[in-house]
């Protein structure tokens, strides 16, 4: 649950402490990544209701990435 901590902490810090606008937010939707604002995700993920937080592939900040979702490569024995 590490990692729903930290998108957690990013979302709050954004939303309290700065201007959330400035936010993207990569999200995993039907097998395709789209990429919206942090207000916009909200709206669409209906606070996480419709699109949970581990669909969440990346947080940026301008051109700071602050969140990236690992990939696990299953295809090594």
């Amino acid at each position: 649950m590490t990692r729903k901590g930290k998108v957690a902490e990013i979302f709050s810090k954004a939303l309290h402490h700065d201007n959330p606008e400035l936010y993207q937010v990569g999200y995993i939707d039907l097998g395709r990544t789209k990429e919206t604002t942090l207000q916009e995700f909200l709206k669409i993920s209906e606070n996480f209701e419709v699109i949970p937080a581990t669909r969440i592939a990346y947080i940026k900040k301008g051109n700071d990435m602050l969140y990236c979702k690992s990939v696990r490569d299953n295809t090594s024995i």
